[in-house]
């Protein structure tokens, strides 16, 4: 791909966001403040015997929250332990106790993390019933959440911050669904298969036979992308030309991980009554993108010796489809997403390209974000953003009229402090125990020294910022990986909602506060930059040393 041809790839994806923002931003926003349900909706309350019309306090929606997911991780496992006597099984056998646990609650948490090879261990009902459903309810999830913080600081002296059997139904059946049906029609039509084929023989040019895997892959493939899931159907996940034909199709799969997280800040702006806050908010996300962006394409056009120089760029591990342009700018999305999906290998990017693949993880994933992961994880940021602002100048901090006291930015430092805190614990408990780091470096890793190091450090970062990509060159089936990742993933993706869902329920709790000549503007380019700048400092402080053992140590080698 030359570089004109990216520039004008790139323009059009841009284009195409912008033309998504207002009217999807809008319709999300209609969504979950109307309080008219639809008629299957209606008959999904009584089923369940919730009334839509009685919203939940804090306390209640995270009970919910938790109980659903759990709820999901224990059918998910059952239904892989029991595989091999489900229709459609492909005579696969029932998934290991281990792999099944790490699988489930890889799904549940919106990871999609999978220490297998897909279409070799799961059978298409496995596939349909568990893990496409998983990739519609956690996404649907996340996108509640996000829901809720807007709802704090939209709400006035509130008890309650919605309803999450609500929000959840109409984020599946008005959002997620609707969407996905329309654009695997579109993958279909660019290549992506759809069929119930199993593994039929072919026989070759050559007079050998083959072996060509079939399945329902277009309409998981919309899901995965949209909901920012990342899970592929094949082991190569979007490299697999089964998976992504062609380089228009490799456009609309990034398009559709970044259409609902870059769409959220204007549904943020409609709910709290200021558009310009939601301009805000897609300013910072998208000054982070860009970033990111040129400066993983940098590295992997540079390359990381004559070699690679001059071959014009470090190519190996990627789809010539693509080329070096098209897989750059397919991992900068999917690494700042949280979809985790990957069109090249980035194990094989270069020490310094790979590091910009976990930097985009480390920094929280809020430029956009995974589905509402991303919103309120960059709100989160504000908040911290408008407490500084409030240290310089002596005054209370205030955001969107609500006060930020000890309680709120206690809550939004114990979320920033999470995520960092699980990384570094999983990553330094994996060399620190002599038996573990033993079988590690036995079995799991393939490429000793500083690369081996950086493979396993990527492997908890994904897990716990719940992308679910990976530095392939980590075998993770064994039985501390999959407990430990298992964990990892659980706890990043729970223990911060935690936070959010009570800073929510405090924020709501709480009167508006007018604005005054000394309140922080939050709409203007100077509080972008200010947002920008905490996500950049925060990663770098927490995360400087632990990459000066990986990634910066192999590339500076």
């Amino acid at each position: 791909m030359t570089a004109w041809l990216f520039v004008a790839l790139f323009a059009t994806l841009i284009l195409m966001v912008a033309i998504a923002y207002r009217p999807l931003g809008d319709y999300m926003a209609a969504t979950f403040t109307t309080r008219k349900d639809l008629k299957v909706e209606r008959g999904f309350y009584r089923l369940i015997g919730v009334d839509s019309r009685v919203d939940q306090s804090w306390p209640v929606y995270l009970r919910s929250v938790v109980a659903f997911s759990v709820l999901g991780v224990l059918l998910l496992y059952v239904l892989q332990r029991t595989q091999a006597v489900l229709p459609y099984s492909l005579g696969l056998a029932p998934v290991p106790e281990g792999l099944s646990f790490n699988t489930a609650i890889s799904f549940v948490t919106n990871t999609n993390w999978q220490s297998y090879t897909p279409e070799t261990t799961v059978g298409y009902t496995v596939q349909m019933a568990g893990l496409v459903v998983q990739n519609f309810l956690s996404a649907a999830v996340g996108l509640a959440i996000a829901i809720t913080l807007v709802r704090g600081f939209a709400a006035h002296r509130s008890g309650t911050i919605g309803n999450f059997w609500v929000d959840i139904t109409r984020a599946t059946l008005r959002i997620l669904l609707p969407l996905s049906i329309v654009f695997a029609v579109v993958l279909i039509v660019g290549g992506v298969i759809q069929n119930f084929n199993g593994f039929p023989t072919v026989h070759t040019l050559t007079g050998g036979t083959a072996t060509i895997p079939g399945g329902p892959v277009a309409s998981q493939e919309a899901i995965k992308l949209l909901g920012n899931n990342g899970g592929g159907f094949f082991n190569v996940n979007s490299a697999h030309p089964f998976e992504n034909p062609t380089a228009w199709t490799n456009l609309v799969e990034i398009f559709l991980m970044l259409l609902i997280p870059f769409s959220l800040p204007r549904t943020f702006g409609k709910m709290v009554g200021d558009n310009r806050q939601g301009y805000a908010i897609l300013g910072a996300m998208a000054t982070i993108f860009v970033i990111s962006l040129v400066a993983l394409t940098l590295f992997e056009l540079q390359g990381a010796g004559t070699a690679t120089q001059a071959a014009g760029g470090a190519l190996e591990g990627k789809e010539q489809r693509f080329g070096i342009l098209g897989s750059t700018l397919f991992a900068t999305t999917s690494t700042l997403t949280s979809t985790g999906a990957v069109n090249s290998m980035h194990d094989s990017f270069t020490p310094l390209g790979g590091m910009m693949t976990m930097l985009n993880m480390m920094t929280g994933e809020v430029a956009p974000g995974g589905i509402g992961a991303g919103l309120y994880g960059i709100l989160m940021v504000a908040i911290i953003s408008v407490f500084l602002a409030g240290l310089m100048v002596g005054r209370t901090p205030e955001y969107l009229g609500k006060k930020i006291g000890s309680r709120e930015i206690k809550l939004a430092s114990l979320y920033i402090l999470m995520t960092p805190t699980l990384v570094l614990l999983g990553t330094g408990l994996s060399f620190a125990i002599p038996a573990i780091k033993d079988n590690i470096e036995k079995v799991s890793i393939f490429n000793p020294g500083q690369h081996g190091f950086s493979e396993v450090l990527y492997a908890f970062t994904s897990a716990a910022n719940n992308n679910g990509s990976a530095f392939a060159g980590l075998s993770a089936n064994t039985p501390w990986l999959n407990a430990a990742l298992g964990a990892t993933m659980f706890l990043g993706r729970f223990l911060p909602i935690v936070f959010v869902v009570a800073l929510a329920g405090s924020l709501a709790a709480q009167d508006k506060v007018p604005a005054t000549s000394g309140t922080l503007p939050t709409h203007r380019p100077l509080f972008v930059t200010f947002v920008v700048g905490v996500v950049i400092i925060v990663a770098a402080l927490t995360y400087f040393p632990v990459l000066a053992l990986g990634p910066l140590a192999e590339g500076l080698h």
